[in-house]
């Protein structure tokens, strides 16, 4: 009986220790998850945070002539055209000049007995030039001569353009150079080389400006005309007619060939003195 007590004792110690120890092996793993945790929460934590992406950087590219500066082609034209009325013509040259945007930068009218003439300076944009042209050629009237030109000033435009940035890179050079400048002598030459690089500078923008305005607007001389023609009925041309402006004429030459006699009558007054004096040295000379 106490042998069999002694054994019941044991093997309840022994589950005790078991469960004590399963408990124990609970709690470690416990304890071990519960200190895990925070290592993996620190170790996210201290991880070195990767750098952004960075973006390529663009590098400025270097625009070509042709892509900078376009061809520069200045268009000019000639045209005389007869017409049979010039008010007429006239309209139909202002109904042309609308429906193309151009304008008229001079206008200058003459009326003689035999023609009468309108001559108009037309400036156009670049790309209705052609189209204003054969717009005159085909309804205005019968065209007398028509000369067309285009020059290309694309390599002076080119030129001009980079004299010019060079001098505005200069100019900014000669003002850092005055803002340090140290002697009035030196402030008063570094003044001077900036004033010569202004004027020059507007040297060019204006000739840059000048040619801009002949590329985009194109220029055309226009010139209407009309021939005067006698009629019968109102001049009466024929051979009586022309007889009469003949006497006419031939009056008139007279009237003007005397009225010229007449103007030199103080030469007129010399030639008795000269006879005069070439008969005296004769009747000398025969004497002798």
């Amino acid at each position: 009986m106490k042998n069999l007590f002694l054994l019941l004792s044991c093997l309840s110690l022994s589950n005790c220790s078991k469960s004590g120890s399963n408990k124990h092996s609970v709690n470690t793993e416990i304890a071990q998850s519960k200190n895990e945790a925070p290592m993996a929460v620190l170790e996210v934590a201290s991880a070195p945070i990767p750098p952004p992406m960075e973006t390529p950087a663009m590098e400025p590219t270097s625009p070509k002539k042709t892509d900078t500066i376009s061809r520069k082609i200045i268009k000019n034209g000639d045209m005389r055209i007869q017409v049979g009325d010039i008010k007429k013509a006239q309209t139909q040259v202002n109904d042309i000049l609308k429906s193309n945007k151009a304008y008229i930068q001079n206008e200058e009218f003459k009326n003689t007995d035999i023609d009468e003439n309108l001559d108009l300076t037309i400036r156009v944009p670049h790309k209705n030039f052609d189209a204003l042209v054969n717009s005159f050629s085909d309804g205005v009237g019968s065209v007398l001569s028509k000369n067309i030109s285009s020059d290309d000033v694309t390599e002076e435009y080119t030129d001009v353009s980079i004299k010019l940035a060079n001098k505005r890179i200069y100019l900014e050079k000669y003002r850092d150079m005055l803002r340090s400048a140290a002697t009035t002598k030196d402030m008063l030459e570094i003044q001077e080389n900036i004033r010569e690089l202004e004027d020059e500078i507007d040297v060019s923008e204006g000739r840059l400006r000048f040619i801009d305005d002949r590329v985009n607007y194109s220029t055309l001389n226009l010139s209407l005309y009309k021939e005067k023609v006698r009629s019968s009925a109102t001049s009466k041309v024929g051979f009586g007619s022309r007889f009469v402006d003949s006497l006419t004429e031939g009056w008139n030459s007279f009237v003007g060939f005397f009225l010229g006699i007449i103007s030199l009558w103080p030469f007129l007054l010399l030639i008795p003195v000269i006879v005069f004096l070439w008969r005296k040295w004769r009747s000398r000379k025969r004497n002798k």
